[in-house]
């Protein structure tokens, strides 16, 4: 069979769920520009989030709804265009530093917290760690493959990280606003403490484009760091090889992190023109817009209900003590 076949396929099957997606994301404009004061995006979560527990996803549709990951990665690509240097050269290295410091404190906590607190098991606690320290349920799978975690594990890990994702998107943009947070502050505080990308990108944007912008460059720096915590556990756990941990750093590695430098340097060195730019926003919009319907339809409640006390508890109290440092960093030195 030819590529362009398979490809052509693969866009037949994934058309109705794309359909779908487009379907929620529009909803959730009209009502967003009928009411003021809602945000399309956050209804576009709400609105997958009704649909997945109620009716459920069709199977049909089940191809396309997949794609959501996808076009959250590309959203992001594209939101390179937004960013300008001269804001990330002023501030860039407290950022960074303090991603830094979130993954590490974070993993150090969960992994107390997880065997010392509530006795359990070793991978299990690992698990919790990377998910809640770098990147959520991306993380967590990435890790359970490196020290060869059993199923069963993972999914209660996966289960209690989403259940923090759909608290956090709701939340986070209420406490900015109750805290009178300024756009880049309230970005850097959520992308520090918040779980996973898509929330993150999804709380920000609710706030503000700018918040919005923050969130997901504190964010990016902190799923960078995948490699290098894939690289921790490698050694760690097993009986591996340098080799094999040097796969792992290169493995962890985001891949639209490449596109969104990539993209970000363009449009910085002006190579791309107003309205290139202006296009590019547009269509970061349009699948971001798609990408948080299809996480709304992620959000499963009766897997969270079989997560368990355990895993919830030890994240509950890591996102307390985390974002409570993150925000009193980040007023601070922002």
């Amino acid at each position: 069979m030819s590529r362009s076949l398979r490809v052509g396929r693969r866009a037949k099957a994934a058309a109705p769920g794309l359909v779908v997606l487009a379907a929620l994301a529009g909803l959730a404009r009209l009502v967003a520009d009928a009411v003021p004061g809602l945000n399309a995006l956050l209804l576009a979560v709400g609105f997958g989030a009704v649909v997945a527990n109620t009716v459920g996803v069709p199977a049909w549709a089940d191809a396309g709804v997949r794609f959501r990951g996808p076009l959250l990665e590309a959203g992001i690509v594209l939101l390179g265009a937004r960013i300008a240097f001269g804001d990330l050269v002023a501030t860039g290295p407290v950022v960074l530093g303090l991603a830094v410091a979130a993954v590490v404190v974070g993993m150090a906590l969960v992994e107390l917290l997880a065997r010392r607190v509530f006795d359990l098991k070793r991978k299990t606690a690992s698990l919790l760690a990377a998910g809640a320290s770098v990147c959520g349920v991306s993380a967590a799978t990435a890790i359970a493959g490196t020290i060869d975690a059993d199923g069963e594990s993972l999914a209660h890990v996966v289960a209690a990280i989403l259940l923090f994702d759909a608290v956090t998107l709701l939340a986070f943009p209420v406490a900015g606003d109750l805290l009178s947070l300024s756009p880049r502050q309230f970005g850097v505080w959520a992308g520090l403490s918040m779980y996973s990308t898509g929330p993150v990108t999804a709380a920000g944007f609710a706030h503000s484009p700018a918040a919005g912008q923050w969130a997901t460059v504190t964010k990016l720096a902190r799923n960078a760091l995948l490699g290098v915590v894939a690289l921790w556990y490698a050694f760690r756990y097993a009986d591996r090889t340098a080799e094999s941990g040097a796969a792992s750093l290169l493995d962890g590695v985001p891949n639209f992190l490449a596109g969104f430098a990539f993209v970000a340097l363009a449009a910085n060195a002006g190579l791309l023109s107003a309205a290139t730019l202006n296009a590019i926003e547009v269509t970061s919009d349009a699948l971001f817009a798609l990408a948080f319907a299809g996480l709304g339809l992620d959000v499963r409640l009766e897997a969270m209900r079989e997560a368990g006390l355990a895993p919830v508890a030890v994240l509950a109290v890591s996102l307390v003590v985390v974002s409570a440092a993150a925000l009193l960093a980040v007023t601070t030195l922002l």
